[in-house]
């Protein structure tokens, strides 16, 4: 494949990403990071945010196993899954980490039960999408091309 049908097939896979609410701005913004002396910048905060979700997911199924269910700290995880998810721009695991908050307000353990299953969901989805794009761009790259941007 050449390289300029590789990249407008990167481009056209990241404004699906977009368009289907995966990825909102603040993942443009990540990308505007990186640089010359930092091609790896987006893989690297993407790879953090995959382990430090897949921590959080696994504190929050423990904590919401428990016979007493302590709701601060599960909403301490889910806060800081909605920041992680949140600073690279995983528009829907943010949202439902919102709602999920809301219900640890309220200390709902079936709706808390019901986000989790429908964050892990998300996280899944974002996830295998990133992984996608991400071997888009390497291919790019191995190609001799760089790496095309969205403009907003």
């Amino acid at each position: 494949m050449e390289v300029d049908q590789m990249q407008r097939q990167c481009l056209d896979y990241t404004k699906s990403l977009f368009l289907e609410g995966f990825l909102d701005g603040q993942f443009v913004q990540l990308q505007q990071l990186q640089d010359e002396n930092n091609p790896d910048f987006v893989v690297e905060v993407v790879s953090l945010f995959f382990e430090d979700s897949e921590r959080l997911l696994n504190d929050l199924t423990f904590a919401l196993d428990q016979k007493s269910i302590d709701f601060k700290k599960v909403d301490a995880h889910v806060h800081q899954l909605k920041g992680s998810s949140s600073s690279i721009g995983a528009q829907r695991v943010k949202n439902c980490c919102i709602a999920f908050r809301n219900f640890c307000e309220e200390q709902n353990i079936d709706a808390c039960l019901s986000c989790l299953q429908q964050v892990k969901q998300e996280y899944c989805h974002v996830k295998n999408k990133l992984e996608t794009l991400i071997r888009l761009e390497q291919q790019i790259v191995a190609a001799g091309g760089s790496i095309p941007t969205m403009e907003f």
